[in-house]
């Protein structure tokens, strides 16, 4: 859930122009009490929109910050809608990825994307990775790719490739969905997908039993990402399911000078 705070008359007018463009969102106006609604936003893992002063969310969410690795991604915005800020989160917990799509929906206010974490100006390449029983319908893969996307707020076009593992090389809507939003359907072996297994967030004994390695979604997710940008790749959402069918996001950054020299 993304939430959308806002704290004056002129503010509440930008949060429902953004809101009515950006999916999966809530605006508030003014919560009360203040502190203890907006630390139980963040507490639950809400993404947040401030629309107010930088000082203000500091101060307000200061009592209740964790690390860059549990935390939700943090957003403020002047009332005017001039510039975004990813504040908190910006890499693992997608607050840049966030703050620019915002940009990108309000284009027509000339808001600017205002970055300050490392790795702001690379090229971020994100991979879905995914896992099913066989034979799988379209709907329960595509539902929950969906589900993952909006989660990190990012779309179809976003992505760069659907993995998964070597012995779903043939799986039917598997290939479908891939070809249904343009991306490569690649697959791995046990060996390459192992070699993942520090980075999952969680180890499925029940999964490693049946295919070979602790995690499907995670696992390809992770190695088709470091595989495209050649560097070490981070878990950006964790596996989700359904009954069917398991997804995970990942990120690497590739040092990309030609669209660098282009921001």
């Amino acid at each position: 859930m993304i939430r959308i705070i806002s704290l004056t008359d002129r503010g509440r007018s930008l949060a429902d122009v953004l809101a009515n463009r950006l999916k999966d969102c809530e605006t508030h106006h003014c919560p009360k009490p203040f502190g203890e609604t907006v630390q139980s936003y963040f507490k639950q893992n809400d993404d947040l929109i401030f629309v107010c002063a930088t000082g203000i969310v500091i101060r307000t969410l200061a009592p209740v910050l964790e690390s860059k690795l549990a935390d939700p991604a943090v957003l403020v915005m002047d009332e005017l809608g001039h510039f975004v800020i990813p504040l908190l989160s910006g890499h693992e917990g997608g607050a840049n990825q966030l703050a620019n799509n915002v940009a990108s929906l309000l284009a027509d206010l000339n808001t600017q994307l205002v970055m300050t974490t490392a790795n702001a100006y690379l090229d971020p390449i994100y991979t879905l990775g995914m896992g099913c029983e066989r034979n799988c319908p379209l709907t329960f893969l595509e539902d929950l790719m969906l589900e993952a996307l909006a989660a990190k707020g990012l779309k179809p076009t976003d992505i760069q490739s659907l993995c998964s593992i070597d012995i779903k090389s043939d799986e039917t809507n598997l290939i479908a969905l891939a070809h249904k939003y343009g991306w490569t359907f690649t697959t791995y072996s046990v060996d390459e997908l192992t070699t993942m297994t520090p980075l999952l967030s969680t180890h499925s004994e029940y999964v490693y039993k049946t295919v070979g390695v602790y995690g499907v979604a995670e696992s390809a997710a992770l190695y088709a990402a470091q595989q495209a940008a050649s560097v070490k790749p981070e878990l950006l959402l964790p596996k989700i399911k359904n009954a069917k069918a398991t997804c995970a996001l990942a990120r690497a950054y590739s040092n990309n000078t030609e669209k660098v020299g282009k921001v």
